[in-house]
């Protein structure tokens, strides 16, 4: 019988992107990086280039108007969440206070906010997108909202995750184009 190999196997996906992302963190070489970065699966570290000035001044718009049109919680620039692909970080999002308080954990969400939203770039394919909707809804979001090159902003709720809304539930006044004037 051929030997087996001892391995560790990742039992809790939650577990272990929050002591991979502590591990990331505390590496200086890693914050030496003139990338954002986050990971997959397996811990690896996966780098993408800093913004552009128009993906950078939407996110921004998109933080702007939560910040103006919600309370009772924090309207976020680029935060890391756990999910089970890794370490993924949402443009813009949106979390109440009240979910705040369960989903911070050693400076990592281990739950999604309950609005995540990317701003299309374009590097973006289709596929990653939809990847990146299921897995923040997989995680706890319940809206995903895109924003595309031209500002347009597309919702999509959890309970039709698949079908594009009208607007928001959570944030109805959130405008449905926004400009880089």
């Amino acid at each position: 019988m051929p030997p087996t190999l001892e391995l560790p196997a990742i039992t809790d996906q939650t577990a272990f992107n929050l002591a991979r992302w502590k591990e990331l963190s505390a590496d200086p070489s890693v914050a030496a990086l003139s990338a954002r970065v986050r990971t997959d699966r397996y811990g690896h570290l996966i780098m993408m280039p800093v913004p552009g000035f128009d993906h950078a001044g939407f996110q921004s718009d998109v933080v702007g108007e939560l910040r103006n049109l919600m309370r009772n919680g924090k309207a976020l620039g680029e935060c890391s969440v756990s999910t089970s692909e890794g370490i993924r970080g949402p443009d813009a999002a949106w979390i109440s206070d009240a979910r705040r308080r369960r989903a911070v954990k050693d400076n990592l969400l281990i739950i999604a906010p309950e609005i995540c939203v990317e701003v299309l770039s374009s590097s973006n394919t289709r596929e990653e997108i939809e990847e990146k909707k299921e897995l923040y809804f997989e995680a706890g979001a319940d809206e995903v909202w895109l924003c595309d090159k031209k500002g347009r902003m597309f919702f999509f709720l959890k309970d039709a995750p698949e079908d594009q809304a009208v607007k928001s539930k959570l944030c109805p006044s959130f405008p449905e184009r926004l400009s880089l004037s």
